[in-house]
């Protein structure tokens, strides 16, 4: 069997030129059509009960009838319709049997759809009020009386009329507050209306008799006994009312008393007010609402008064509602391996309750499917297989009330297919929208692509594809036409079809007529050059007052202009060029007035003149946004008044500024202008022939116009929180034209999104309005109107606004990174709980430091730095850049909303790999000499790497000889780097760049300065030749020879190691750092030895060493009489004379 495709999944709408096409595909059961819940048939009749539904293969259709199965088959007085589940009861005998809860099922082999359990009532018969006689109602005068009516029960409820309109109750009930003298009537009928039949049933009449006191008082005054008020209808203090949502709320309060009680209202302690959806009726006794709403919810009071006191009533009204849909679950295609969802989202008071249901059983006793999860309110699949395949139904039911859905989720795996014509030929008009359609379907669903002659892809700019792969050009030009290829793919396959379009230039009418006066008799010519597509024909009409011109020996075409001969005064009137493309129209008119003779023109030529101003201007009917103005025209000077223009001064405190209000035809003289409310007016009126305009006329009585509600809402209605438990709620202010009236205010209203909670409003004279006590981040619903003293303005539109923010309380978990470069790294993190977030998701927020360089001895700067990622998507990621190479990082992530920041994530480490280093730093160029110059530089700043040398360029800059860039490869530890000038004249220019071993760094260039003076040169000798320099070297060399001699003095004047206080000690090892030639002296016995010691002793204390050696066995050492040794301990024994005491002396002169 052949199925259309039109399935919710896809993109597919169905255009009505291709209702043609039909795709073979397996689909489960859809209801398409079914009998009401609530369904009342007439016995008498064939009692219907509808169900009709749509799959492939076609489905089978089964009853159930009070939760049973429902043999139809069986039963002689039903029948079920050919190719539908239609029930048709043909109940002859015994109706009633019928009277039940039917639904019916559609089933085929992918699933079964289920219909609403419709309860079928039997339609009661018209009743027929006994033909008893009533007996008379006897009452006396003032006292209350109830007329009952008692009329049937239903179904359907009956309407109920009483023949005399007096004051009838919601029941049915005639009631009388107090009876009076000419109550006494014979003929009280109660009547009924049975809407499904329109049939009217009338109970027989009820009489009334009136009784008073006296005779006397019926002749007189006919006064009766006074009473204070009582209640007739609903008795007692107070009751209770419950309505369901969008039902009819009715709402009433009859009370007795004499005189006649009077019957106010009240809502919550306040005044009732009376709003467009509610009405009140029969003097105040009834409040009808149509349709009840949560906010209808409340204490209402009626009170009945009268001059004997009053009595009030409580009425507490409690709105529910039935289930009704937020999202209501739809049809879903998959692939295999595919995700996908049904979401069934209801509310209602008190909130219902989701069920499932897969073929009509119940989700949790139906075959477990691990990819198949109930979360919330939504069914979830995961890597659909065919047996996900199934009808689903969702059910949410209260006690009020019930929803059934069906929606069936196919799984299958079809090719793409074009459903769209293949070959398609589209003409459009230059500037114009063009739409190429290519209708498809496939599963999984398709990939679409449009290109031209099957290159590129279209998409932005002027182009757009459509859900439904429609392909829209906007303003198409001549270098759009071609052939557009459409190609739809997935992994089942592809197809493709073409759409040649062609784009024609549109007609243009170069040349229009224009407005012609010509004298009665002459000839005269309508011009209408038009230009079109040089492949279009184009035809070309004339119309005169709307009327097609009938070409004759009057009137004829040249070209497209039109001629008429010998014009008489029926020639005059309005004349209209058609011009008519292949896919285009354009028009243009002009009017022709026929003259008179040439003496009355000659005559009306020279007397021509502008009309004189109006006069007498009278302002009269004023209203509150209108007034009339009239005024006497002024000659018109032989040329008759086209138009009116008249002009305003308001009171915007700018003297003499006068506006144009309105025109108005020359032929009025009184007309009704539209005002601002509550601003005052000056008008004055111009007059305007084809001359010109008059001068101006003298300005009417001031004027002001009456106030009024505003008009206008105020715009840009916000609520933003500014602390976390407030909200902000602020607007624009309307403009003082717009405020219609004195003292504005701002009604603001306000209540929680989906809390059901009734408005709060507060009325202010400032531009905001703060609520306070507000949960964190809480959405409100906020609208807004202007109030002045005439009334309310317009409610402004629900906007919705959020209450303050707090701190986050959550950090991103699992901060990673990957794909690490030298200068950037990719991050990845894993989102927080929107609840956490305590506001609006901003950002994420990444701190990151450069903690160290792996070069070790490269110190670093640490400061921190930070990047924003605003991603909200299920797997957040984003590139940190500008990093530094060679380097060690540590970073963090914070997630943020609007005003504060959360706490941080799991710290991380990372290093990033070398880079090319930055240009080196201090670059020199120096001249040492006049014939070389001498270049240095220093390490660069961020290595970025291992340096593993440095590449120098240089050329002349001004040589003629046109010297080639020569390049120099310098090792990591050569800075510095001198070149032979040819001449003092010769400038280089130099390139230094570091090297890692992943390639050079950035070049840094520089050019040598002009080194072309001698003053310049002189200033760059070699310090060593200055004399400052010589004669401070001198002095230095001069001291250093002095302390040399004193040191050489008391070498020589050395004393002994005095035996007592060293004898104690032990020896200590030998220095061997000291240098050769150092002495040890110890001078401790200096009041022994005063005087110049002897040449022998001189000689004794030479020979003496700094060795161990004299303490071996084989020397000779000289002791003193107490036992100790007497000597340096420096090594062999040496003459006086064989001590060189140049050596230092040479080093200084060296020096110097």
């Amino acid at each position: 069997s052949w199925t259309k495709r039109c399935f919710a999944a896809h993109p597919l709408l169905i255009h009505p030129y291709y209702h043609y096409v039909y795709v073979v595909v397996k689909q489960p059961p859809t209801i398409t059509k079914q009998s009401l819940k609530e369904h009342i048939v007439d016995p008498k009749e064939t009692m219907v009960i509808e169900c009709e539904a749509k799959g492939n293969p076609y489905p089978i259709f089964s009853w159930r009838r009070n939760g049973k199965y429902f043999n139809v088959a069986r039963d002689s007085q039903t029948s079920m319709r050919r190719r539908s589940g239609t029930l048709d009861i043909y109940a002859k005998y015994n109706p009633e049997q019928y009277e039940a809860e039917y639904q019916c099922i559609a089933s085929n082999q992918y699933g079964s759809a289920y219909s609403n359990k419709i309860r079928l009532m039997l339609y009661s018969e018209s009743p027929v009020w006994p033909r008893e006689i009533q007996e008379p109602v006897v009452v006396s005068a003032g006292l209350p009386l109830v007329l009952p009516c008692d009329p049937p029960a239903g179904p359907p409820k009956p309407e109920t009329y009483w023949m005399k309109s007096f004051s009838m109750g919601v029941s049915g009930d005639l009631y009388f507050s107090n009876v009076l003298f000419n109550d006494s009537v014979s003929d009280f009928c109660c009547n009924t209306r049975f809407p499904y039949k329109n049939m009217i049933q009338q109970k027989m009449p009820v009489v009334v008799k009136v009784l008073i006191g006296k005779y006397e008082d019926l002749i007189n005054s006919r006064s009766v006994v006074e009473a204070a008020p009582t209640w007739l209808s609903p008795v007692g203090s107070s009751s209770s009312v419950l309505v369901l949502q969008g039902e009819e709320l009715l709402l009433e309060c009859i009370a007795a008393g004499m005189p006649t009680p009077h019957i106010t209202w009240t809502k919550n302690g306040g005044s009732l007010d009376v709003t467009s959806r509610m009405k009140v009726k029969n003097f105040n006794k009834l409040i009808q609402i149509p349709k009840a709403a949560f906010e209808d919810a409340g204490e209402y009071i009626c009170r009945a008064t009268n001059k004997l006191g009053y009595i009030e009533h409580i009425i507490t009204v409690k709105v529910k509602a039935a289930p009704f849909w937020l999202e209501k679950p739809t049809n879903l295609i998959l692939a295999p391996e595919e995700n996908g969802r049904l979401v069934c989202q209801a509310d209602g008071v008190p909130r219902p309750t989701i069920e499932w249901f897969i073929n009509g059983e119940p989700i949790e006793f139906a075959t477990h499917q691990p990819n198949r999860v109930v979360s919330g309110d939504a069914l979830i699949f995961r890597s659909a297989t065919v047996e996900n395949t199934a009808v689903y139904q969702c059910n949410a039911s209260n006690q009020f009330g019930y929803l059934l859905a069906n929606a069936f989720v196919n799984v299958l795996h079809a090719t793409p297919r074009i459903l769209s014509p293949r070959s398609e030929y589209l003409k459009v008009i230059e500037g114009t929208h063009a739409f190429l359609d290519c209708l498809y379907f496939g599963s999984p669903l398709p990939e679409l692509r449009w290109s031209k002659y099957g290159q590129g892809n279209l998409e932005g700019n002027r182009f757009k594809t459509h859900r439904n792969g429609t392909l829209q050009i906007n303003r198409i030009r001549i270098e759009d036409q071609g052939t557009y290829l459409c190609v739809v793919s997935n992994i089942a396959g592809r197809e493709e079809s073409q759409v040649q379009v062609e784009v024609k230039e549109p007609t243009v009418i170069v040349t229009k007529p224009q407005n012609t006066k010509v004298i009665r008799g002459t000839d005269v010519r309508l011009e209408c050059v038009v230009k079109s597509d040089s492949t279009a024909s184009v035809t070309t009409t004339w119309m005169k007052d709307k009327r097609y011109v009938t070409l004759g020996w009057r009137f004829n075409m040249e070209e497209a202009n039109l001629l008429i001969n010998n014009v008489n005064r029926g020639d005059e009137g309005n004349y209209t060029c058609i011009a008519k493309g292949e896919l285009d129209q354009k028009s243009a008119s002009a009017q022709l007035l026929i003259m008179g003779n040439i003496t009355l023109l000659l005559l009306r030529f020279f007397t021509l003149d502008r009309p004189d101003p109006p006069t007498d201007l009278q302002l009269s009917d004023p209203y509150e946004r209108t007034v009339r103005l009239t005024w006497v025209p002024g000659d018109s000077n032989h040329s008759p008044i086209t138009e009116y223009l008249v002009q305003y001064d308001d009171d915007d405190w700018l003297p003499w500024k006068w506006r144009n209000l309105s025109s108005y035809p020359g032929n009025l003289n009184s007309v009704i202008l539209h005002l601002i409310p509550f601003t005052y007016y000056e008008f004055r009126v111009i007059a305007v022939n084809e001359i010109g305009p008059s001068r101006p006329s003298r300005s009417s009585s001031r004027f002001q116009s009456s106030g009024a509600p505003p008009d206008v809402i105020p715009k840009n209605l916000k609520g933003v929180g500014t602390w976390r438990n407030n909200m902000e709620i602020s607007w624009e202010p309307l403009s003082y034209r717009e405020w219609n009236g004195p003292h504005l205010k701002y009604l603001v209203w306000w209540r929680r999104r989906d809390s059901r909670e009734e408005w709060k409003n507060a009325t202010t004279k400032w531009l905001r309005y703060y609520i306070y006590d507000a949960d964190t981040f809480t959405p409100y619903e906020l609208k807004i109107q202007a109030v002045n003293e005439f009334g309310l303005g317009p409610e402004s539109p629900v906007v919705i606004g959020y209450s303050g923010e707090d701190r986050p309380v959550a950090a991103p978990l699992n901060l990673r990174v990957s794909d690490i470069e030298s200068t950037q790294v990719t991050l990845h993190w894993d989102t927080v709980d929107k609840s956490s977030i305590m506001g609006e998701l901003k950002e994420y927020k990444v701190y990151y430091w450069r903690d160290s360089s792996q070069l070790r001895w490269h110190r670093v700067n640490r400061g921190m730095k930070s990047k924003s990622f605003p991603d909200d998507s299920p797997e957040p990621s984003g590139v940190l850049t500008d990093l530094i190479p060679y380097s060690n990082y540590k970073m963090y992530i914070v997630v943020a909303n609007s005003r504060y920041e959360g706490p941080a994530s799991n710290y991380i480490h990372f290093s990033t790999p070398e880079g090319v280093p930055s240009v080196p730093k201090s670059f020199r160029i120096q001249q040492r000499h006049l014939d070389s110059i001498y270049v240095d530089w220093e390490l660069p700043a961020e290595p970025n790497g291992v340096i593993t040398g440095y590449s120098l360029k240089y050329q002349t800059v001004n040589a003629t000889r046109g010297e080639e860039l020569r390049v120099e490869e310098f090792p990591p530890n050569v800075t510095s780097f001198s070149i032979r000038r040819f001449d003092r004249y010769t400038r280089y220019r130099f390139s230094i760049a570091a090297r890692t071993r992943i390639g050079l760094g950035e070049w840094y260039t520089e050019e040598s300065p002009h080194y072309t003076t001698e003053i310049y040169a002189q200033d760059q000798v070699d310090i060593t030749t200055q004399g400052w320099f010589i004669g401070i070297m001198c002095a230095v060399a001069l001291l250093v020879l002095i302390l040399l001699i004193v040191c050489f003095i008391k070498r020589s004047r050395g004393g002994k190691y005095p035996v007592r206080e060293k004898k104690d000690i032990s020896l200590e090892p030998v220095d061997n750092k000291e240098p050769e030639g150092s002495f040890d002296y110890r001078e401790e016995e200096r009041g022994i030895q005063r005087g110049q010691p002897s040449l022998e002793s001189m000689m004794k204390r030479s020979y003496s060493d700094d060795s161990l050696v004299d303490y071996s066995e084989g020397g000779e050492n000289p002791f003193n009489e107490d036992g100790s040794f007497i000597g340096q301990y420096t090594g062999a024994r040496r003459d006086v004379r064989d001590l060189d005491f140049s050596g230092g002396l040479n080093s200084i002169y060296s020096l110097a």
